[in-house]
């Protein structure tokens, strides 16, 4: 059972002429898990979503891991992590301290009360558990509210941002995969469909319920992606702002 999402108006088929109502063309971008073999998502832009004017470094926080060896229990105290003011300053972008992580994933805390940077993670997918607070994601595909108990997945290389609301700091653990996170088979028919025993059901799935259109100039984008010495980080800047998905 394919579970399929449709936002505005589309073209009938696909790698069509989508128009605006001006007479102008889309520009269609396809965006693919494993590029055109896997699953995927077809969004509609207003400007062409390739074009860079500039691409500088990102230093990121320090990606080295300490081994636990020998091996010893720990008790991480992560309420300690930020003083009790410190999280006006930071977001869930910059913000976040790596705690436990291994060769396929890595484990973030946060405690944020500032809007992050445009950001997308090109390593794999992330998880974001929202421990306390609110707040907006702001993507690509929508805008998504997020509260306290909910799971965020951001698949891989969604550009994105995220705005806590500002009564309360938004505290959240943060699941950085090295490929992309999916329900365990146990819990999918053969056709996908989520079965009974599973510990939750496409009722408890919800998306962006319409587009995000954004105007900008020499936006700034922060990627995460692979480099020759392990993770790195690049800042793109666009001519115009990756939120002008008019449809998908």
């Amino acid at each position: 059972m394919a579970y399929y999402r449709q936002v505005g108006n589309v073209p009938p088929k696909r790698h069509t002429q989508h128009r605006r109502s001006d007479g102008g063309l889309y520009y269609e971008e396809l965006m693919g898990e494993e590029g055109f073999s896997s699953d995927s998502s077809l969004l509609y832009h207003r400007h062409i979503p390739s074009a860079i004017s500039d691409a500088q470094p990102w230093e990121l926080p320090d990606q080295e891991l300490t081994p636990n060896h020998p091996l010893k229990p720990r008790h991480l105290r992560l309420h300690e992590l930020f003083a009790d003011n410190e999280w006006k300053a930071a977001d869930v972008v910059t913000g976040r301290r790596m705690v436990l992580g291994n060769d396929d994933v890595r484990l973030s805390y946060v405690v944020a009360g500032e809007t992050s940077p445009l950001y997308r993670n090109a390593v794999g997918d992330e998880c974001v558990y929202i421990e306390s607070g609110s707040g907006t994601v702001e993507t690509v595909f929508g805008a998504l509210p997020v509260r306290q108990g909910d799971y965020v997945i951001l698949p891989r290389a969604t550009t994105h941002r995220w705005l806590p609301d500002a009564d309360a700091p938004l505290r959240a653990y943060v699941i950085e995969a090295n490929s992309h996170i999916i329900p365990a088979r146990r819990y999918l028919s053969r056709f996908g469909q989520l079965l009974e025993h599973a510990p939750f059901c496409e009722r408890d799935l919800h998306g962006p319920t319409e587009p995000l259109l954004a105007e900008g100039s020499d936006v700034e984008v922060r990627v995460k992606h692979r480099g020759p010495g392990g993770i790195t980080g690049t800042r793109y800047v666009y001519p115009a702002h990756p939120f002008d998905v008019a449809t998908r």
